[in-house]
């Protein structure tokens, strides 16, 4: 995360429609992409403050549009309400001089969120809210979203780069990650062989990790999903198979001893036993190819940082030199952990899912 006084950080949130006083504002370091900031108010927290990456989000104002819309419908009584705080001048951001987009949304107190899981409840409520979700934004209009990451889950986009970071990575590296490029080639071409054109398109989350989730520390009742940089058109696919790479999975994402990976199938089932709470909201068919999201997901995330570390770290934030290899690694480990499971999860889904 890049230095900000906490002087500028105040005159940042001074263009923004809230009450002015000095606040005390501290950094969050988790996310990967955005410099997030909680602000408060003495001891209280009340607002995020957050500089959206106009370098990855290339369209800032489509982006916020984006949430703008959603916010109307992601509001039900299990469903936590996070209100877009609006700039002095009435939009839903900031722009400063020098190019930078900033926004402000409020904080839901007493929320927390988790990396991993053991226990069985959050998983059942991590289905259960990413179910809600979902059914909510039923009602938008597909018209209404741009696309913040044009083709960010399209599996033709993501061989292409990597062919091309293969072509330009030098021979240590491409050494270094050996095993990984070998993976990839294996598992690319069942992905690309995936039908997905009988799916129905859907507003959808496309970052459903278990940490972009929002529980009660008081009652581990899901609350919200949050960071929404990357809600627009997809199939519920892509959300049932980010939750499960992060739910399922107890290990870290960049976990270097891959004896800690594991498919957890009680948590998998709690899973599903939570999204199966909001009804019948899936076709059949979308039924019939979740478990090729189990699948997909994990494998698409492990491409790009795979990928990433071949092109020099240019897109994530590393802590050191080849957490990307290592991440692409261990999202590979849980990609074949979940291929393995394919016909475990089709009968599972089978039986708690279709009507």
């Amino acid at each position: 995360m890049d230095s900000y006084s906490h002087e500028k950080l105040n005159s940042l949130l001074g263009h923004f429609a809230v009450p002015e006083k000095k606040y005390l504002i501290k950094p969050l370091t988790d996310g990967l992409i955005n410099d997030t900031f909680l602000v408060f108010d003495a001891s209280t927290p009340l607002y995020i403050l957050q500089r959206v990456n106009h370098l990855v989000f290339t369209d800032v104002e489509g982006l916020m549009n984006n949430i703008h819309h959603a916010f109307r419908y992601l509001h039900d009584t299990d469903y936590t309400k996070i209100t877009l705080v609006k700039s002095k001048k009435g939009s839903s951001f900031y722009l400063t001089e020098t190019g930078d987009y900033w926004r402000v949304m409020t904080y839901i107190d007493g929320s927390t969120a988790y990396n991993t899981t053991e226990n069985p409840n959050i998983a059942y409520e991590a289905g259960r809210i990413i179910g809600k979700f979902n059914s909510l934004l039923q009602q938008a209009r597909l018209d209404d979203y741009t696309d913040t990451i044009p083709r960010f889950h399209d599996i033709r986009l993501r061989k292409a780069q990597f062919e091309s970071a293969i072509a330009s990575a030098n021979s240590e590296k491409l050494k270094t990650a050996e095993k990984a490029i070998g993976f990839t080639h294996e598992v690319l071409e069942s992905l690309m062989a995936l039908d997905l054109s009988q799916l129905p398109l859907r507003v959808c989350h496309n970052d459903t990790k278990l940490n972009n989730i929002l529980f009660s520390k008081e009652t581990e009742k899901a609350l919200c999903l949050i960071d929404l940089d990357t809600l627009m058109k997809g199939y519920f696919l892509f959300d049932f198979g980010d939750a499960i790479r992060t739910i399922a999975n107890t290990a870290a994402e960049d976990e270097q001893d891959h004896d800690k990976i594991v498919f957890d199938e009680t948590l998998f089932e709690a899973f599903v036993d939570g999204l199966g709470e909001n009804g019948a909201f899936l076709t059949q068919k979308e039924i019939e190819l979740l478990p090729w999201g189990a699948v997909l997901m994990p494998f698409l995330h492990g491409i790009r940082a795979l990928t990433d570390f071949l092109n020099n770290n240019v897109y994530y934030k590393v802590a050191y030199e080849n957490q990307n290899l290592d991440r692409g690694l261990s999202l590979y480990n849980f990609t074949q952990k979940a291929l393995d499971r394919i016909d475990y999860m089709e009968k599972v889904l089978d039986e708690k899912l279709k009507k």
